[in-house]
C-alpha cells in the first residue's frame, strides 16, 4: 500500500509539472574549433 502511494504521488507530481511548467526557447550558439571538425591523422 505504502508503495502504491508513493507511486501515485510521484506520478501526480510529473503531472503537475507537464501542466504548470513552461519550457524557455531560444536559439543556441555553441562554437566548435576547427581541429575537433576535421582533425588531422
Amino acid at each position: 500500500m505504502t508503495l502504491a502511494i508513493l507511486a501515485g504521488l510521484a506520478y501526480g507530481a510529473m503531472y503537475a509539472l507537464v501542466l504548470y511548467v513552461e519550457p524557455n526557447r531560444g536559439e543556441m550558439t555553441v562554437r566548435i574549433p576547427a581541429e575537433r571538425l576535421n582533425p588531422q591523422r
